[in-house]
């Protein structure tokens, strides 16, 4: 994987486009931090690839989102009946 600053996508875009062609894949950095990730697609497997890209976005929140679940502790069965018995009394 190659990787080019945010400043050559102004300078030398050609090189970008032909490292893209070669590896199918470019990481675009900004001060020395990975920004962007360019994928070489087609029409033929654009939905398909956005579809993937968003599924991937999806659980790497979700396993963020589980990592910060197990930090604080998990609910019990009784933490969980307490809660359910709140929300009905609520209706």
């Amino acid at each position: 994987m190659k990787f080019f600053t945010a400043r050559d996508l102004r300078t030398i875009p050609k090189s970008i486009w032909q490292a893209l062609a070669n590896s199918g894949e470019v990481v675009i950095t900004n001060n020395g931090k990975p920004t962007a990730l360019m994928l070489n697609i087609s029409e033929d497997n654009f939905a398909r690839v956005v579809q993937a890209v968003r599924q991937a976005r999806a659980m790497l929140a979700f396993n963020h989102l589980r990592g910060q679940a197990a930090e604080r502790g998990f609910m019990g069965e009784a933490d969980i009946e307490a809660e359910i018995a709140v929300a009905r009394q609520r209706e």
